[in-house]
């Protein structure tokens, strides 16, 4: 069971990483565009959503199973509570925080696009676990022998 639990960490952050690049490249692509912080994370998330809930439905959790309606529902109310009130509030109040060192905006941007996201992740991973994607509707790892 142990090691069913680190396989998922490991998934888990694999798929968190291929997601936090393309949610990156596209707020900074965006960003370097013109857009606001906050109208760019809005849409770099919200791509980064797409392949956020295919990839941990499928390969985190193997949750195929479980009532996927009833997944889409609770994952859109986890992710969307962390990258859009979760993620907004301590990049505004991380940029703010940091505005007096005079570093480059693009620096206070993504250190704070960090921190958040580094929030987020403990955030999203505590409830995907237990609450979108629970133990019984998960493949049994003995499924396959």
């Amino acid at each position: 069971m142990e090691r069913i639990k680190k396989s998922h960490k490991f998934r888990f952050g694999t798929v968190g990483a291929a997601s936090t690049t393309i949610d990156f490249g596209i707020l900074f692509g965006l960003h370097t565009l013109g857009l606001s912080s906050i109208a760019s994370n809005f849409a770099s998330t919200s791509t980064a959503f797409i392949l956020s809930f295919t990839a941990n439905r499928h390969y985190t959790f193997q949750a195929n199973s479980g009532n996927v309606k009833k997944q889409i529902a609770l994952f859109l109310i986890v992710t969307l509570f962390g990258i859009w009130a979760i993620q907004p509030v301590i990049i505004y109040g991380v940029e703010a925080g940091i505005a007096s060192f005079n570093y480059p905006e693009w620096l206070d941007l993504a250190i704070a696009k960090l921190i958040a996201t580094g929030a987020t992740l403990f955030w999203n991973y505590f409830f995907y676990s237990r609450v979108v994607f629970p133990e019984n509707d998960r493949k049994s790892p003995l499924s396959g022998l």
